[in-house]
């Protein structure tokens, strides 16, 4: 059987809404988050030791180190955020189109305000 319907593979054609962004983003910080974890626990390793906590601390004074903290920490609030709109939502609060778009665009402005307060108490 043939079928005469177009078909578009480019991606980047396609215009998403923004409950659509807000969860591709959750998905994509959520990986980038797992893939923090090994990261993560040899600092935690690394803390535990007597010298080493100090050497952490050295380490987060430079700008560049508080720039990667700030990006992990914008992962996690962002995946935060928005999980918990994917809660309610699995709850079936706020599942009608109008309430998605509203939560969605709310998700953006709660992650963002939370990175900047995050970046307020780095600095």
């Amino acid at each position: 059987m043939k079928h005469n319907r177009p078909v578009n593979l480019n991606l980047f054609t396609i215009r998403f809404p923004i409950p659509a962004i807000v969860s591709i983003l959750h998905r994509i910080s959520g990986v980038f988050l797992f893939l923090f974890i090994p990261f993560a626990l040899w600092l935690l390793e690394l803390s535990l030791t007597p010298g080493g906590f100090a050497q952490i601390q050295e380490w987060q004074s430079g700008w560049l180190v508080k720039l990667l903290t700030l990006g992990i920490l914008a992962a996690f609030l962002y995946h935060l955020v928005a999980g918990v709109r994917h809660l309610l939502s699995d709850l079936h609060i706020g599942d009608t189109l109008r309430a998605g778009r509203l939560s969605a665009q709310l998700v953006f402005v709660v992650s963002i305000l939370l990175v900047i307060l995050a970046g307020v108490w780095l600095w």
